[in-house]
C-alpha cells in the first residue's frame, strides 16, 4: 500500500464490504481507515486527518445519516454514501444532509475508484492561483471581478445568475439538489419552486455553454438537481 496516498474512512456493518472496498482500495494507492459502525467512525475521524469517507447508511445507531451530519458540522472532507437503495428519494436526502455523491450497492471496483477519485478532485477545487479566477476551456470566470469571459468575449449576467453560477462552481463535481439551490440562492421560500430554477438554468446555460442545447458544464441530473462538471472529471463516473 502506497503510505502516501489519500486516507479513505470506510464505514460499513458488513464486513464483507468492508473487506471488499478496503482491499481494492489499497490496492489502487489509497489507505483505508475501517469502521464497523457510527461510534467507531467518529472516534477514528476524530483522531487524524481523513480525505474521504465512504459511509453506509443504514447501520445500527447512530446510524449513517447521523455520522453525515455530525462530520458535516464539523468538516467540508468529501462524503460519499454507501446504500443498497437505489430510490430517488434516498439520493436527494442523502445528499440534502450534505453527501457529495451516492454509490448504490452492489458496485464494481472500477466505479468505486472513479467515484473516490472524481470526489477527492473536487475537494482539491479547480481555482487557479489566483484564488477566485476559473478556466473552463474557453471560459474564463473571476468571482472576485465578477466577470465573465467566452470565447474572449465578456457575458452579461444578472446579479442572481452570477450568485448561481458561483454557487456551482464553488461546489465544481458535486451534485446540488433543487431545493439546496433554491435555498442558497433565493432563500426558503423559493424552495420548491422548480420551474423558477429551470428558467435561470436556462438564461445561465445561454450565456456560458457553448452549444446551451447541449450543455457540457452544467448537467441536470433527473429528479435530484445540477451539477458543474470540470473537464477533468467528464469521463469519471456520474450519480445514477
Amino acid at each position: 500500500m502506497n503510505g502516501a496516498g489519500p486516507v479513505v474512512l470506510v464505514v460499513d456493518d458488513e464486513p464483507e464490504t468492508r473487506k471488499f472496498v478496503g482491499a481494492n482500495l489499497s490496492a489502487k494507492g489509497f489507505r483505508p481507515l475501517l469502521a464497523e459502525d457510527g461510534s467507531e467512525a467518529m472516534k477514528l475521524f476524530g483522531e487524524r486527518p481523513i480525505d474521504l469517507v465512504l459511509l453506509d447508511l443504514s447501520m445500527p445507531g447512530p446510524d449513517g445519516v447521523e455520522v453525515c451530519r455530525a462530520i458535516r458540522h464539523q468538516s467540508d472532507v468529501p462524503i460519499v454514501i454507501l446504500s443498497g437503495h437505489s430510490r430517488e428519494s434516498d439520493k436527494v436526502n442523502a445528499l440534502d444532509i450534505g453527501a457529495d455523491d451516492y454509490l448504490t450497492k452492489p458496485f464494481g471496483v472500477a466505479e468505486l475508484v472513479a467515484r473516490v477519485a472524481a470526489a477527492l478532485r473536487r475537494s482539491q477545487g479547480t481555482r487557479t492561483d489566483a484564488g477566485n479566477t476559473f478556466k473552463f476551456g474557453e471560459l474564463e470566470i473571476d468571482l472576485e471581478g465578477r466577470m465573465v469571459m467566452r470565447s474572449g468575449k465578456e457575458q452579461t449576467l444578472t446579479a442572481t445568475e452570477f450568485r448561481l453560477l458561483s454557487l456551482l462552481i464553488r461546489n465544481s463535481d458535486r451534485v446540488l439538489t433543487h431545493r439546496y439551490i433554491l435555498q442558497c440562492v433565493w432563500g426558503n421560500t423559493f424552495a420548491e419552486d422548480r420551474e423558477y430554477l429551470r428558467a435561470y438554468m436556462y438564461r445561465l446555460r445561454k450565456k456560458i455553454e457553448e452549444v446551451p442545447a447541449e450543455p457540457r458544464l452544467i448537467r441536470n441530473v433527473p429528479g435530484i438537481g445540477y451539477r458543474f462538471v470540470t473537464p477533468n472529471t467528464e469521463h469519471a463516473a456520474s450519480l445514477n
